[in-house]
């Protein structure tokens, strides 16, 4: 955890263009994960050994959640969901390591999780409804709706974006106090806080997306299987 605050620290600048801590610890965590997956998927072996045990087994959890929530659409929906997963919760937990703080406590990296989720919403239920199936949900049973569902859109992102920013802020601040006035006498008890704490924000996050994205595509699915019925009758 940074002893320097939780706003991000501007490390260098491009006329308006910002480079700040948590851009730059972002990448890092990406760039990890990608080596980390091409590590792990270059020898897959029938038997597998520890290693691949253990990653198959992540693999099969996450698989598993998504697949009671959108069974018919699980191979779809997995590689987001998944790395979204992944993801939040490398960002959370890398403010165990000193002087580091996870950039989800960023309100600019939350947002962009967020927005990046809405837009996948709205992706997922296009690619699996079509562009006007989709779409016309905004207007029914009245274009009066229309404003009232864009509000709906819009506030859900930003609640989004602020519960996972809130979460993480108030825990490495609480952390920080607690190790200010205490000094190292509790370590173990606040690591573990952490780890839990960073466990169940990525699987909330993770979990709230997922049910936007089924929400939106079996709304739309209901619709058209009801419009094919009318029309067979």
């Amino acid at each position: 955890m940074g002893a320097e605050g939780f706003a991000a620290n501007t490390i260098f600048s491009f006329g308006s263009i910002t480079i700040t801590s948590s851009i730059i610890t972002t990448w890092v965590i990406m760039i990890f994960l990608i080596i980390l997956a091409y590590f792990f998927t270059y020898r897959l072996k029938l038997i597998p050994k520890t290693p691949q045990n253990i990653l198959e087994s992540i693999i099969m959890v996450m698989h598993n959640a998504i697949q009671e929530v959108l069974p018919e659409h699980v191979n779809l929906i997995f590689p987001f969901i998944s790395s979204l997963w992944i993801f939040i919760l490398i960002s959370n937990l890398i403010g165990i390591i000193p002087l580091l703080n996870s950039p989800t406590s960023d309100f600019s990296v939350t947002s962009a999780l967020a927005i990046l989720t809405f837009l996948s919403v709205h992706w997922y239920g296009i690619k699996v409804c079509g562009f006007k199936n989709y779409l016309s949900h905004y207007i029914k049973p009245s274009f009066i709706l229309l404003p009232f569902h864009l509000v709906s859109e819009v506030s859900r992102t930003l609640a989004m974006a602020v519960r996972l920013f809130g979460n993480m802020m108030s825990l490495q601040f609480t952390a920080l106090l607690i190790l200010m006035i205490m000094g190292f006498l509790v370590p173990v008890p606040i690591l573990m806080l952490h780890i839990v704490e960073a466990i169940i924000q990525a699987y909330i996050f993770g979990m709230l997306a997922l049910v936007y994205i089924a929400g939106g595509i079996q709304i739309q699915e209901e619709k058209i299987i009801k419009k094919k019925e009318l029309i067979n009758e």
